[in-house]
Parts: C-alpha cells; structure tokens; sequence
C-alpha cells in the first residue's frame, strides 16, 4: 500500500475533534510549569477584567492570560517589561490556532526585579509630589496617644512599649496586622486610614502620633510597605507618622512618605517622646536660673531707685514756684473780681437800653402773623388729606366689592364641582357594591354547589348507606363486624338502628377504628445562619 492510499484510508478529524485532541495532549504534557521571562505587550487589565499579555526571552515567546479573579488575589501584579516568574498551566485556544499559559502565581525573577520595581514605582509616586518635603509634618513634642501599626505577636511591639516606659510612659493603642504575605499591604493601609478615621473626643482617642514598625528581613519580607496603597495612605495621614521598618540599612518606600524614618523600631520610640528624667533635670536647672536672674534684676532695680531717689531735689524747692505764683494769684484776685463786674454790668445795661416796647410790640405782632399763617396752612393740609382718604376708601370700597362678587361666584363653582364630584363617586360606590355584591353571591353559590358535589349526602340521595358502628365510627369492611354488633345505617332521609346476624362468623380482626388523618407538622424552615459582625481587625 503506498502513502497516498494509507492517507486515503486514515480516519478524518474534524476542525474541532482535532484541537480538542491537541489541548488534552497540552494539557495532560505540561499540567503545572514554571516559566521565566518578560512581561511584553501588557496594557492592563481588559474590560472584563483579565489580563492578556505574552511572556518572552531572547528567542521565543509564548501568550499568556491572567483570569479576573486570580488577578485580584495575586500580591504582584503584571506590569510592562518586568522579569517575573510565572506558574500555571498550559493550554490551546481553539479560536486562533495557538497554545497559551494560563497564570495561577506570579513573581519577581530575582532581587534585581524587585529593586526595579521599587525604583520604578519611587520615580512614579515622587513625580506625583509624595515624597516632597512640604508635605512632612512637625512631630509633637510630647503626645499624649501612640498609635502603633505592627504585628501583635513579634518582638517589635514589646521593644517599642518598653522603649516608652523608660523614657516616657504614654498610652498606647495597637492595630494589629500582618506585615507581610498575602494581604498584609491592605491591612497595614486599613490600619493608618482607620486610626484618621477615629473622631476627636470618640470613645476610642484619636492618637497624637502614628508608628508604623516591623522587624528586619529581606526585600520580599519587606514588600508590602513598598506597595502603592501604603505608601498613598502614610502620605495622606493627617496624624503625623513615623516609618520604623527593618533595620538601619533596609529602605522602603513608606520610608520616603512619612514625616520621620527611624532606623529601627526601638529608634521611633526614642523619637516619639522625650526622656522624663532629663526633663525633671531640665526644669529643676531652668527654675533655678529663673530665680538667680530675678533676685539680681531685683537688685540692680533697687540699686536703681536709690540712685534715683538721690538725684531728686528735695520737696521745698520743687514747691517754691508754684507756691510763689499761688501768692501772686491770691492778691491780683479782688481787683479781677471787681472788673469782672463792672464789665458785666456795662454790657447789661447796653442790652437793657435796646429793649424797648416798640420792639417788643414788633415781635409779638411777627409771631402772630406766623401763627396765622402756619394755622390757614394746616387747615388747607387737612382738608387735602380728608379727601385724598375719602377718595382711596371710596376705591378700596368698590374693590372690595367686586372682590367679594368674584369670590362668591368662584365658591359657587367650586361648590358645583364638589357636588358633581360626588355625585359621581355615588354612583361609582353604587355599581361597585352591586358588583362586589354580585361577585360574593356567585362565589357562595358556587361553594355550595361544590360543597353539595362533595358532601356524602349526595351519595346517599342516589341509593347508598352509610354504615357506623355503636361508638358512630364509620365501617368500612364487613370483616371488622362480629356477630350481634350494634349498627346504624344512614340514609338520605334518616337513620336505622339494626344488629348484625348470629350466625356470623367472628371477625378475626379488631374492630376497625377511626382513620383519622393527622396533618403532618409543618416542616420547620432553615434558619438563617446569622451572619458575622466581623472583626474591627
């Protein structure tokens, strides 16, 4: 048999019997893969919510997708050009002929992916003024509430507390979180915006100042405080905040953004508050200096005042002038009076000489001219007024007239209208009784009639019995009657006592109760499974 036969003879696919068969044997070859490469072609997440880009190195290059939900629980997310290490699985897509990986985890390949990313994301957030000295605020000198953000279980806590209590005791409240693994970037975000978010006088105080402190580790132990929300909520902090991540030479981005970077956790503390027994030292020297410049300024103000008084000219000769002019005064003083009156007594009698009757007659006579004058005026005034009120009542009058016509009428409309209207809603009562009335009487006789098509009466009116034994239970057998039982038979117009036969053969079975039907218990519904408050944490 030559090729071209043996190809004649092989069985035929179909397009899709042939790429269901090429995705089984993908997918049962290469299960779950890891594969390192470069991010290419990413432009985020599509519409629907997945991600679509292609991994690559220096000769080859294979499709990738990220499915929605896995994108939103991965602790790195893909982004442009970014060397990362993906695991998943492989398959084909039917639609374009072509095989891709479909990611489960992602990764950075290596700390120098990391230390890029970071770099990247620095110039991104500082370009956005983040990290700008403007922003940084001036931490309080003495706060009266810490607020800590760390893990309630490490060392860090306990280093920070008995940081305080030595220096400074103050009262402290604790976020708990996770500060590092899946979720924790949230969580500590959650932490900061939660503590701006306490109300001044709430029951839980708002703290004077935040610290946000981890133990050291390694640059992936340390990745959830370069994430973009942390670093975003440590800027927009109204409380001022310290940054105690790591150790001295470990550097995070949330180092950038807060007001203060302490090199350790144990370092914020020491930033936080001052130390109590240098301030006792401090206030002892500062009250003893303050006593020593008051009793020298004392004495040099004394010293003053001596010197002063000294300089003084004694009282007798400061008065000497002034009691020498008093004297002057005190002789000078009766010939001044006497002047003062002759001068008074010239100018009354100068006043006196003009004022005669002539003149008086003259006023008198100008006043009552005025008068005259003043009273024709006023009377001129009020009868213009009268008429002017006299005209504007008369138009007030004729007004209100025709106001009182047209609200008549219009109440007679409206009146009209209401009688109309309820003329009609009568009449619409009327035919809804007649028709509810109908309704109901049709619905009574149809029960009866249902109820008459139902009843064992019925059966009784075409020729039947019904047959009760001596407690009135109904028979339903022959073989439940023994013999000489007491029986009563029904009929449609009465009933009839009689006595079953003697010669019956006994029933082998017990007199034959009652069914009664019991309805059956309602089947309880489910409870509902209450649902949780949660945890503030």
């Amino acid at each position: 048999m030559t090729a071209t036969e043996a190809l004649i003879n092989a069985p035929e696919f179909t397009v899709s019997e042939l790429s269901s068969a090429l995705k089984r044997t993908v997918e049962d070859a290469y299960g779950h893969v890891r594969v390192r490469g470069e991010i290419t072609g990413f432009r985020g997440p599509h519409s629907s919510g997945h991600c679509y880009f292609a991994l690559k190195d220096e000769s080859a290059k294979i499709e990738a997708v990220i499915w929605k939900g896995v994108h939103g629980r991965m602790r790195f997310k893909p982004q442009e050009g970014l060397e990362v290490i993906a695991t998943g699985k492989l398959t084909t897509y039917p639609g374009s002929s072509k095989y891709q990986i479909v990611i489960e985890a992602l990764e950075p390949a290596g700390i120098g992916a990391l230390m890029a990313l970071m770099e990247e994301r620095k110039k991104k957030l500082a370009a956005e003024g983040l990290f700008d000295a403007a922003r940084k605020q001036l931490l309080p000198w003495l706060p009266e509430v810490i607020g800590v953000v760390t893990s309630p279980t490490g060392a860090v806590i306990r280093d920070i507390l008995h940081r305080l209590e030595d220096r400074f005791p103050r009262r402290v409240l604790v976020w708990p979180v996770r500060v590092q693994g899946e979720g924790s970037a949230e969580q500590i975000a959650g932490a900061i915006r939660g503590f701006n978010a306490l109300p001044e006088e709430g029951p839980i105080p708002r703290p004077d100042l935040l610290i946000v402190a981890r133990g050291g580790g390694s640059l992936e132990d340390l990745w959830s405080f370069n994430e973009e929300i942390v670093v975003r909520a440590a800027a927009d902090s109204m409380i001022p905040l310290i940054s105690a991540v790591g150790h001295e030479t470990d550097i995070t981005l949330i180092d950038f953004a807060a007001d203060k970077r302490a090199p350790t956790p144990t370092a914020a503390a020491e930033m936080a508050v001052p130390v109590r027994s240098e301030l006792f030292v401090e206030v002892a020297s500062l009250a003893r200096r303050t006593m020593l410049c008051w009793q020298r300024s004392h004495e040099s103000r004394r010293n003053e005042l001596r010197a002063a008084a000294r300089a003084l000219p004694g009282l007798s000769e400061l008065l000497a002038i002034p009691r020498q002019r008093l004297d002057g005064a005190i002789g000078s003083l009766p010939r001044g009076l006497k002047a003062n009156t002759h001068a008074h007594f010239r100018r009354f009698a100068g006043v006196s000489a003009r004022l005669t009757m002539r003149v008086l007659r003259a006023q008198l006579a100008q006043a009552q001219h005025r008068l005259t004058g003043s009273g024709e005026r006023m009377a001129h005034s009020a009868k213009t007024l009268l008429r002017n009120r006299r005209d504007r009542f008369a138009g007030l009058e004729i007004r209100l007239k025709a106001s009182k016509l047209s609200n008549a009428q219009a109440q007679r409309q409206i009146i009209a209208r209401d009688r109309e209207r309820t003329l009609r809603l009568a009449e619409r009562a009327r035919r809804a009784l007649a028709t509810s009335t109908q309704r109901l009487a049709a619905r009574v006789a149809h029960s009866g009639q249902l109820l008459g098509a139902l009843s064992y009466r019925g059966v009784l009116a075409r020729g039947f019995a019904l047959v009760r034994d001596a407690e009135g239970h109904a028979v339903r057998a022959a073989a439940s009657i023994g013999p000489g039982a007491r029986l009563s038979l029904e009929f449609a117009d009465g009933r009839v006592a009689t006595t079953a036969d003697t010669d019956r053969p006994a029933a082998t079975a017990t007199s034959a109760k009652p069914v009664t039907s019991e309805p059956k218990p309602a089947t309880p519904k489910r409870a509902a499974k209450p649902v949780g408050q949660g945890s503030l944490f």
